[in-house]
């Protein structure tokens, strides 16, 4: 099985959320559809700007700890090392 990190922004250089999860299409989409209240709903997160895979879930989960304690400028240097346009990833997910 395949586990991700993802961040997803409210905009470019908007506010920020970090999750993990085995199915990225899926869990984008509650996210984007506002199926679960919470953080992202409550600031409109749900711009899908960064993601990396694993095979192993506490590798996932380590990464995702690690990323959460970074500052906010080295989170935005990621983002921008994949997606330099702050585009949509979601739109390019294979289901």
């Amino acid at each position: 099985m395949t586990y991700f990190v993802y961040m997803l922004a409210s905009r470019r250089h908007g506010t920020l959320y970090i999750g993990v999860t085995n199915d990225l299409a899926r869990r984008v989409g509650q996210h984007q559809s506002k199926a679960i209240s919470g953080f992202t709903a409550q600031y409109d997160v749900t711009r899908l700007v960064w993601y990396e895979s694993y095979e192993r879930i506490d590798e996932a989960i380590a990464r995702e700890k690690a990323l959460k304690k970074w500052r906010r400028d080295w989170k935005i240097r990621l983002i921008e090392e994949m997606n330099p346009e702050w585009e949509d990833l979601s739109l390019v997910l294979n289901p």
